[in-house]
């Protein structure tokens, strides 16, 4: 598959200069236990997060119900916003972060309007790093078709595009060194699980942890991936596909964590939509988060991305583990509050401030 960089005014290096007065700064020093009894050690200037996933234009549409088989509705609206998995964990990184130059994305997108669009959202505010996102010539930007109801909660129907089919074969050394200069790795699955795997595998040689959103596709995880995923994060539905494990209680979600546990990873971060999130880690306590309450629930979209997002930048600046769950609960809550997944992703100063008030 044959790719441009998408921003070709820097140079292929790993963390080229963004044209400021002011250099870039990557720390010397960070490190990471992969044991999750050991407790995390960073620099106060942490490496980069870098996200390596998905890039959709989600096409909106609000409707009063879903369509019954073979059923025409109308939708009260549409538009198409920027989107996908990895860009908008990517997007809430950025925004969520201390410091410039603290997220890179590295993704694929088609050379088409949807991919201008994700380039021209993600790089609003120079928040993140586009110097690895590029474009695949013969293939469309994956898109999303989602399906809004009028209490906030989505349907959504995925079409790959790029996502699945703009990967080169075997990725590029200026992808590979992004990855290996970061101070966490943030994987979804709505790209191709042996792309996900040459970063996991180049990630585990360097030392950078690595963490996995099972959001996507719906294919198991081969045991080879799973066994390089320091922290893997599914919603219940998600954990429960992928253990063969029912997941209605909280007893049941526990023992199924444990199923993920002799599966190859060590701690299983599961997202609980209004009943919180849970952080299980073998050999300790499980540490439980509630929910931050919303004002109102307009759009769900895009929370379960904030939540993971804000957990690794909370995690990668050094908080305790009990602290970076509290941190993602308030950027989930400010997050349903808007329509849109990008859009709706909150900035630091109201995380803090809803911190400081909840």
């Amino acid at each position: 598959m044959k790719a441009a960089i998408l921003n070709p005014r820097f140079p292929s290096t790993a963390f080229p200069t963004r044209h400021t007065n002011r250099p870039t700064r990557i720390p010397s020093h960070i490190s990471f236990s992969i044991n999750p009894a050991t407790s995390v050690s960073i620099s106060s200037s942490p490496k980069p997060i870098v996200i390596v996933g998905s890039a959709n234009a989600d096409i909106y549409v609000e409707i009063d119900r879903l369509p019954l088989e073979g059923e025409t509705i109308s939708a009260r609206s549409g538009r198409t916003l920027p989107g996908g998995k990895g860009a908008n964990q990517a997007f809430c990184s950025g925004r969520l972060s201390r410091s410039d130059d603290a997220t890179y994305f590295i993704g694929r997108v088609g050379c088409d309007a949807h991919g201008r669009l994700l380039e021209d959202s993600l790089g609003e505010g120079g928040a993140v790093r586009l110097d690895r996102l590029t474009r695949a010539e013969s293939v469309p930007t994956g898109h999303a078709v989602v399906m809004l109801l009028p209490n906030g909660q989505n349907s959504i129907i995925i079409v790959g595009g790029a996502n699945m089919n703009g990967w080169d074969e075997k990725l590029s050394v200026e992808d590979l060194e992004v990855v290996t200069g970061a101070g966490m790795l943030l994987l979804q699955r709505e790209i191709p699980d042996w792309v996900n795997l040459q970063v996991a595998q180049a990630a585990k040689a360097a030392g950078v942890p690595v963490i996995m959103d099972a959001g996507g596709m719906d294919a198991p995880i081969s045991s080879e991936l799973f066994s390089l995923i320091d922290i893997f994060s599914p919603n219940e539905t998600e954990l429960a596909r992928l253990t063969g494990m029912p997941t209605d209680t909280f007893e049941q979600i526990s023992q199924a964590a444990t199923r993920c546990y002799e599966m190859g990873v060590k701690q299983v971060l599961v997202k609980l939509g209004s009943q919180g999130s849970a952080l299980f880690i073998e050999g300790e306590e499980t540490i439980r988060q509630p929910v931050i309450p919303a004002s109102k629930v307009v759009d769900t979209t895009g929370a379960g991305d904030t939540f993971t997002a804000a957990f690794a930048v909370a995690l990668v600046e050094g908080k305790p583990k009990s602290e970076c769950l509290r941190f993602a609960a308030a950027a989930a809550s400010l997050c349903v509050q808007v329509k849109g997944a990008m859009p709706s992703m909150p900035c630091r100063n109201s995380v803090m401030n809803l911190l400081q008030t909840s």
